[in-house]
């Protein structure tokens, strides 16, 4: 089993685009080299802001589902240290 790790990228703009990968710095050269995600094409700078290992992909699955449906401010809060995301079973 490969370890997964749940990452945040901020773009250019101040979005932020959340991903998955068991390699999250080869994640994202391919995103800074445009063969990423289409989301962040074009949109650079981009910089890692956040990254957690969370073990299993099903695991990590669920956390990037579940982060993807918080609304920025949220997930601002989450990068400031202000709130923490669930403990998944």
């Amino acid at each position: 089993m490969s370890d997964w790790s749940l990452y945040m990228i901020r773009d250019g703009h101040g979005c932020l685009y959340t991903g998955i990968s068991t390699d999250v710095t080869r994640r994202l050269t391919e995103h800074t080299s445009g063969m990423g995600a289409r989301a962040l094409r074009g949109k650079g700078p981009l910089e890692l802001v956040f990254q957690l290992q969370v073990g299993g992909h099903s695991q990590a699955l669920r956390l990037e589902y579940l982060l993807k449906r918080w609304p920025k401010w949220r997930k601002e809060a989450l990068l400031r240290g202000e709130c923490q995301l669930p403990e998944l079973q």
